[in-house]
C-alpha cells in the first residue's frame, strides 16, 4: 500500500485548466503543458490516496482490466518504469483514455463509498506522458512471423489495439482506413483541444516499426471488396464503427445550416491542423444550437466557441442529471450525474428537458431558429408541457445525437455477415462473426460505446482471431463479447 491513510489525508485534486480566455484562442491542450505534465507537481500525493483495497472495484468499473493499485502504488514510490509496464500490460493506448475516457473505474472506486474517489484517470495519463518523456515506451516487434496474415478494416481505437496485439504476435496485419490518415474518430472526431494529434501520431509510428502495415484512403466495399479481403487475407477484422448517425425529422430540416455533428467536427479538425478545407461548415457570427447533451455535444461546443459562435445553447430532451449519485444507481455503478468538461466552463447554456418542434428559415431557405418545446419525462416519453413553446434563434444547428450502427452496405453485405436486431454485426463469444474468419470488434458489434470498450474488444477480438488461426492463443481478452450469440 502506497500511503496507509492518503485516502484520509490527503483531498482529491485534479490539475488546473488554462484560464478561459487564454484557450479558447487556441486549440492546444486545454492544460498548461499538456495533461501529463500539468498534474506532476500534484499527482505522486494523488496516488498515495489509493486504499490497495482487498477486493479493488475500480478493476470492475474497468473493461480492461488496468491494475489501478498496482500502478498507484509505483507511481507513490516513482517507479515509472515499473508503472508504464503494469499499464502497458492491459492498455495499449493509456495517453487515449486517460483523455477521452469518462473513467468508470472512478465511480468504483471504493474510497468513493463516502468520499471523493482516487483520480485514477490522471495517474494514468501522468504515467504514460512520464513514459514518452523518458523513452520508456518502445516497438515491440516479434520474434518470428507466423506467416498468418489479417486484414482490419478501420483505424479506430479498437482496429488499433487489435491490430498492435495480433502484429506483435508474429502475423502479418494490414489496416484499411477510408480517410487520408490513420486514427477514426480519434484523428477526425476529437478536437484538438481535448487531445492533441500527435498522440496518434507516436502510436502509429510505432506500430509500423512493429510491423503493422497502414493503407489509408482505401474504401473497402468500394476499392476493395469482402471477396478480395477473403482471397488476400487468412482472417478479417471489421472494426467499422457505429457511423450511422441519428437524424431529427422535424419539419424545415432541409433548411441551410442544419449539420450533423460528424459533418462539422472533422472539417474543424482539419483546419485545426493547417489543412485547408473548402466550404468549411462554420460557427463564426452565428447563434449555434446543439441538440444532444452528450460528449459530442461538448465537442461540439468548444469548437464553436473557438470558431467564434456569436452564442452557443446545448440542448438536451432529459432532465438535469443531480449532482450526487441516486438511490437507483448505488456504488459501484456508473451514475448518471451532472458533469462539467473543459467546453461547459468556456461559453453557452445548457437546457435540459426540451424537444424541438420545428425548424424555422428564411424565405431563401436558411435556418433562422428553432422551435422549442418543454418536455415531461416523468412517464418514461417525452409530453410536452402546454404553453412552454418558444423560438430560439439560431443560424447554424448541429446534430449530436448518437449513432444507430455500423453501415449495411458496403463490406458488410458483401461478405454476408449477419446483423442482430439492433442492426449490429452479431458476433459470438470469439468475437467472430456468422461468417468463418470474419471477426468484429468496438462498435460495429457492440453498438455505439467507449473508448475504453473499444479498446477492450480490440485486444479481446485479436485473442479470438490468434486462436482461429494457431489453434490457440497467449493473447489476453479482457472482456467477453457483449453481442448475443449467433444463434437465438
Amino acid at each position: 500500500m502506497a500511503d496507509p491513510r492518503g485516502f484520509l489525508t490527503t483531498p482529491r485534486r485534479v490539475p488546473e485548466r488554462r484560464p478561459v480566455e487564454e484557450r479558447v484562442r487556441d486549440w492546444h491542450e486545454v492544460y498548461p503543458g499538456g495533461l501529463g505534465r500539468a498534474l506532476l507537481p500534484i499527482i505522486r500525493e494523488q496516488a498515495g490516496r489509493c486504499m490497495d483495497c482487498g477486493i479493488p472495484f475500480c478493476h470492475s468499473g474497468c473493461p480492461l482490466g488496468n491494475l489501478i493499485p498496482e500502478w498507484n502504488d509505483l507511481v507513490w514510490r516513482d517507479d515509472w518504469e515499473a508503472a508504464i509496464e503494469r499499464l502497458h500490460a492491459t492498455n495499449n493506448f493509456p495517453e487515449f483514455t486517460g483523455r477521452l475516457c469518462p473513467a468508470p473505474c472512478e465511480p468504483a472506486c471504493v474510497v468513493a463509498i463516502s468520499g471523493d474517489a482516487v483520480t485514477i484517470k490522471n495517474v494514468e495519463v501522468s504515467i504514460i506522458d512520464r513514459a514518452w518523456e523518458r523513452n520508456l515506451v518502445h516497438p515491440q516487434p516479434p520474434e518470428w512471423l507466423t506467416g498468418h496474415t489479417v486484414a482490419v478494416v478501420g483505424s479506430g481505437p479498437a482496429g488499433l489495439a487489435a491490430a498492435q496485439q495480433l502484429t506483435r504476435t508474429g502475423h502479418t496485419v494490414a489496416v484499411y482506413e477510408r480517410a487520408d490518415r490513420i486514427g477514426g474518430l480519434l484523428r477526425y472526431g476529437i478536437p484538438e483541444f481535448k487531445m492533441e494529434k500527435m498522440q496518434v501520431e507516436r502510436r502509429v509510428d510505432q506500430m509500423t516499426q512493429e510491423g503493422t502495415v497502414f493503407r489509408t484512403g482505401v474504401e473497402v466495399g468500394v476499392d476493395l471488396t469482402g471477396s478480395d479481403l477473403k482471397e488476400r487475407y487468412d482472417a478479417v477484422v471489421l472494426a467499422i464503427g457505429a457511423t450511422v448517425w441519428r437524424d431529427l425529422p422535424a419539419p424545415g430540416r432541409d433548411l441551410e445550416g442544419i449539420h450533423q455533428a460528424m459533418e462539422y467536427l472533422p472539417q474543424s479538425n482539419r483546419v485545426s491542423l493547417g489543412e485547408p478545407v473548402d466550404g468549411q461548415i462554420t460557427a463564426s457570427g452565428k447563434d449555434v444550437v446543439i441538440i444532444g447533451g452528450g460528449d459530442t455535444g461538448a465537442d461540439c461546443l468548444g469548437t464553436a466557441i473557438r470558431q467564434g459562435a456569436s452564442s452557443v445553447t446545448q440542448l438536451e430532451i432529459m432532465p438535469r442529471p443531480g449532482d450526487a449519485r441516486s438511490e437507483q444507481q448505488p456504488w459501484p455503478t456508473y451514475p448518471m450525474i451532472f458533469r462539467v468538461s473543459s467546453a461547459h466552463e468556456e461559453a453557452g447554456d445548457r437546457v435540459y428537458a426540451t424537444s424541438t418542434k420545428e425548424f424555422i428559415g428564411d424565405n431563401d431557405g436558411r435556418l433562422q431558429a428553432l422551435r422549442l418545446v418543454e418536455v415531461d419525462m416523468s412517464s418514461g416519453r417525452p409530453e410536452e408541457v402546454e404553453g412552454t413553446t418558444r423560438d430560439l434563434p439560431a443560424q447554424l444547428v448541429l446534430l449530436a445525437m448518437g449513432f444507430t450502427g455500423p453501415e449495411q452496405g458496403g463490406v458488410v453485405e458483401q461478405l454476408g455477415v449477419e446483423l442482430d436486431e439492433r442492426g449490429a454485426i452479431r458476433r459470438g463469444d470469439d468475437f467472430q462473426s456468422s461468417v468463418p474468419g470474419v471477426f468484429v470488434a468496438g462498435d460495429a458489434g457492440r453498438g455505439q460505446s467507449l473508448i475504453v470498450w473499444a479498446l477492450a474488444e480490440g485486444r479481446s477480438c485479436a485473442a479470438g482471431v490468434d486462436a482461429f488461426l494457431t489453434g490457440s492463443t497467449s493473447l489476453p481478452a479482457p472482456i467477453p463479447p457483449t453481442a448475443r450469440p449467433l444463434t437465438a
